[in-house]
Parts: C-alpha cells; sequence; structure tokens
C-alpha cells in the first residue's frame, strides 16, 4: 500500500505546483485632473470623460479621481473613489455618488498656483499598486506643464512596470504657438520619464476617439 501512495502523493504535489494563478481581470484607472492657471476650464469636458469610465466598470473595478495642484503626492488630493460592488443596485448608488462629488468639484473648483505633476503620477501608481487591479492605468487631463513651489524635489525615478500612462487634452499654451518645439519637448519630456519607468505612454489630445477611453 505505501509503494502505492508515495508515488501518488508525489503526483498530487506536482499537480498542486502546476496549477496558475487565476488570472485578475479587474481594472484600475487613476485619473489626474490639471487644476492650474486656466485650465481649470477643461474641467467640464472631464466630467464626460468620467461618466464614460464610470459606465464602463465592472464589479471589482476601482476608479479614483485626484487633483494636480501644489503639492499632489497626497491622498487628501483625491476627490472621488469607488471599488465596484458586485450588486448592481448597489454599484448603481456607488457610481452615481461618484459622479455627484465630481460634478461639485468641477463647480467649486478653484485655480492652483502650481502643478506638481510628478507627485501626482507618484500617489497613482501607490494607490494602484496597493488596489492589487489586474490592468493599471493613469489618465493626466492637463496641458503638462509642470510648476513646482521653491523647495519641492521631482527628480526621482518612478518604477511604472505594467502601467498604462494617457496624456489627455494637452492644450497648447501662448508660447507653445510663438514656439511649437517647447510643445513637443514637453511631450517628450514625460514620454521619456514613463517609458524609463517600464511604463507605457500615449497621448490623446481628441476625446472622442475610442483611445481617450481604452482601459
Amino acid at each position: 500500500m505505501k509503494t502505492l501512495l508515495i508515488p501518488l502523493l508525489f503526483c498530487l504535489s506536482l499537480l498542486g505546483c502546476s496549477q496558475e494563478t487565476p488570472q485578475n481581470y479587474s481594472k484600475g484607472v487613476y485619473l489626474l485632473l490639471d487644476t492650474s492657471g486656466t485650465y481649470t476650464q477643461e474641467l467640464q469636458k472631464a466630467r464626460q470623460l468620467i461618466n464614460i469610465i464610470l459606465a464602463d466598470l465592472e464589479p471589482g473595478d476601482t476608479f479614483a479621481v485626484a487633483r494636480i495642484d501644489s503639492g499632489s503626492f497626497s491622498e487628501k488630493d483625491i476627490v472621488a473613489k469607488i471599488v465596484v460592488d458586485g450588486r448592481p443596485s448597489m454599484a448603481t448608488k456607488q457610481k452615481r455618488e461618484f459622479a455627484k462629488n465630481i460634478e461639485t468639484f468641477v463647480n467649486t473648483i478653484t485655480s492652483s498656483a502650481y502643478t506638481d505633476i510628478s507627485g501626482g503620477l507618484l500617489q497613482a501608481v501607490e494607490y494602484l499598486n496597493e488596489a492589487n487591479v489586474g490592468k493599471k492605468t493613469i489618465m493626466i487631463y492637463s496641458d503638462l506643464k509642470e510648476e513646482l513651489p521653491k523647495g519641492f524635489v521631482r527628480n526621482f525615478d518612478i518604477q511604472m512596470d505594467g502601467f498604462n500612462v494617457i496624456a489627455l487634452n494637452v492644450t497648447k499654451l501662448r508660447a507653445d504657438n510663438q514656439n511649437p518645439q517647447e510643445y513637443l519637448d514637453r511631450l517628450a519630456t514625460w514620454k521619456d520619464k514613463i517609458a524609463g519607468g517600464g511604463g507605457h505612454w500615449a497621448v490623446v489630445n481628441d476625446l472622442d476617439k475610442p483611445e481617450a477611453i481604452s482601459l
């Protein structure tokens, strides 16, 4: 009996070791909203994008919207967040409250003097890593012009393996009209920063394109 039992246990242990970890199909989206200067005028358009993302979320998905301001490496900058409940009625309630919070934020926001995009990115990475989702997307709704308060240091590398980063509605500044190379250099700088950390970078300025919500 022992001679039969030992090979059987050995085979079972091999089967147990060979089982693959179940794939995580949940997705996490972290949307950063620029609140500096005149860019706040663009935030009404962002509401439409947020509503589309909300409608696309499924049970277990995570979605957070945060503002980019003078110091964005903080959870206090998160305007609204959600982990979608498995119960349809509860999920509908969650999404309705989320949309209401965003509407209030957009209608009452005041402009920030500075734009800490790097801090917001780092906060987004930490948030989505802790959420333990299968697919991680960071959206940056901004002109991508970073301006930091005196004493703030942001010359660090961000580990972004497995992250998709999409820059949305990258409006051109007055200086860009005078020298278009400034706009191109700004895009190239952020692309290098994201790709250098192992992430995937894309720019979508036409929000009607499917790529704008390719989660």
